[in-house]
């Protein structure tokens, strides 16, 4: 027998019981499943045993670990309906590129027949799959073993990926007769994907699954056809350039290619922020370029790139920062902990704005206010802005995308640009990075080095960043005049060198902790990269440092 410990409270266990097992017991404690455990601080999937004295934590679906576990299980659980319905090739050929809302594109370059008829092939197959419980086996090869089991099946982008692991063993999935990799955590047995949908979509299929907030809600797919665009085109950019997973990136740093790969890049990101400027001069009327987007995607670099564009085809840019129209401190709105809240529409005196908008636009002298943030209070010191006949305006806020904020202004005044850093480079075929994985090392590291923040603050601020993301910013992202996408396929391998140190100082006792851990696993797939070879001018060096912009 071993004892463990839940809630503070011992109990003895035969040596060898299952955490599902555990779990089991426990469950109607708790609203949401129970997707994973933590045991001594390190998470552990359910169908492992125990094995010594120990203390277990529970996570749901509703903590940020176990949605990560359930779309994972989800994921594969698709490519194995797939895999039996329309063949291994089928399974092994598709790729998981990257999410709409809800949805996860996963594209399947003319190997599976896009139709309404396919996707109910498969949600069937899932829904047999679901209802035998089968179940998820996790197998531990030696990594040499693993390479031929993914060289046999050809799953050469895996093959290219473990050729990079310094470990010598590598986890592998196992149900029924499909096997594949995925980094991170894994449920028991299908049975637990209860809740999803599989719509066809363009080139392939979306998998709709819940957000965190509501684990068992499956919404209908909403479209977003100018994101799916721009990611679409992000995707087959690396496609063209060779790099589609983090192997092929790897090449490329083995290869000594870095320092052209980021030429190129950076070529290619100017050469879009041109057609924007073009577009935007072409424009009669335009006086305010509306700039708005998530959290760390560079919008202050963009800005400034901008403007030097527009500079260049004759327009004089000048920049208004939306934050010096704050209200002042005491009637901030607050949010249900008691904080203010700062992202909110609420926190803007926006009626001031539009006046003062209106007044240039009128061609009217104005004197604006400059918001200080020590004392809380929006102050006049003088600064006196007219337009002129080529003046444009270039705003920068969170709120640029919603018409509530420049109501009174002309339709035909505005452009709005949305800017985020939409990744789309792989781990593999089968295992896509998160955006919010690359925005958050970006945070992590601008906030160590321009606010002193610790890595262990940022983590714990992040979830009320993406929510303040989720209502002020993505509803309004399709109404945007242009899309532009600041992420660069090589800049995690650039970031590793900065974010490992500042994630190792998170100490375990945390519950910050298991997030540094995830990062620092998903980061050891990539070879480091240094930053000298990056322009000054990058929008990666907004947050690495040595930029030659104000940032």
């Amino acid at each position: 027998m071993v004892t463990i410990t839940i809630h503070g409270e011992q109990k003895q266990v035969q040596k060898g019981t299952t955490y599902e097992t555990i779990v089991s017991e426990y469950q109607k404690e708790y609203e949401d499943t129970i997707a994973v455990v933590a045991v001594n601080g390190k998470i552990r999937e359910l169908f492992k045993k125990v094995t010594k004295d120990c203390t277990v934590e529970f996570f749901t679906l509703r903590d940020d670990v176990g949605h990560k576990t359930y779309v994972r299980t989800a994921t594969m659980l698709f490519l194995k309906g797939m895999h039996d319905v329309f063949g291994a090739e089928a399974a092994r050929e598709s790729r998981v590129e990257f999410t709409i809302g809800r949805g996860t594109y996963v594209n399947t370059f003319g190997k599976v027949p896009v139709s309404d008829i396919s996707a109910e092939k498969i949600k069937d197959r899932m829904r047999q799959l679901s209802d035998a419980k089968a179940p998820f086996m996790k197998h531990s090869y030696p990594k040499d073993d693993a390479v031929a089991l993914f060289r046999e099946k050809g799953m050469e982008d895996k093959v290219k990926l473990f050729h990079y692991r310094m470990s010598s063993s590598v986890n592998i999935y196992q149900i029924e007769d499909y096997y594949d990799y995925y980094y991170g955590y894994m449920l028991p047995n299908a049975g637990y994907v209860k809740w999803y949908d599989v719509v066809p979509y363009k080139g392939g299929f979306m998998l709709v699954l819940p957000n965190r907030a509501h684990p068992t809600v499956v919404e209908p797919f909403a479209e977003s056809r100018k994101l799916f665009e721009t990611m679409e085109n992000a995707a087959e950019w690396g496609r063209t350039a060779g790099i589609e997973t983090v192997g092929d990136l790897n090449d490329q740093i083995c290869n000594g290619s870095m320092r052209d790969l980021i030429l190129v890049q950076e070529a290619e990101q100017e050469r879009k922020i041109g057609e924007i400027a073009k577009d935007i001069a072409s424009r009669e009327g335009v006086k305010f370029v509306m700039i708005a987007g998530p959290s760390s995607s560079g919008k202050t670099s963009f800005s400034h790139r901008l403007s030097i564009q527009l500079r260049t085809l004759g327009k004089i840019p000048r920049t208004i920062a939306l934050d010096n129209y704050f209200v002042n401190r005491e009637l901030t709105p607050r949010d249900e902990k008691g904080d203010y809240n700062f992202e909110c529409l609420e926190a803007i005196d926006v009626k001031l704005f539009n006046e003062d908008m209106k007044k240039l636009l009128a061609g009217e002298r104005v004197e604006m206010p400059v918001f200080n943030f020590k004392i809380g209070q929006r102050e006049y010191k003088g600064d006196f802005m007219q337009l002129g006949e080529n003046d444009i305006l270039v705003l920068e806020g969170i709120h640029g995308l919603n018409e509530k904020m420049s109501y009174a202004l002309p339709e035909e005044s505005k452009y709005k640009i949305y800017i985020s850093a939409l990744t789309t480079l792989n781990v593999d075929a089968h295992n896509r990075i998160p955006t919010t994985d690359g925005r958050l090392l970006r945070r992590i590291v601008r906030d160590a080095r321009t606010r002193g923040a610790s890595a262990q603050r940022t983590i714990q601020m992040w979830n009320s960043v993406r929510r303040g993301e989720e209502e002020n910013i993505f509803p309004f992202q399709e109404g945007a005049d242009a899309m532009f996408n600041s992420a660069l396929i090589y800049e995690l391998a650039m970031l590793k060198t900065f974010a490992e140190p500042l994630l190792f100082q998170i100490p375990k006792e945390v519950p910050e902790y298991y997030e540094a851990m995830r990062l620092l696993k998903f980061l050891d797939y990539f070879l480091g990269v240094p930053s000298e070879s990056l322009p000054n001018n990058s929008i990666c060096r907004e947050f690495v440092g040595g930029s030659c912009f104000n940032v």
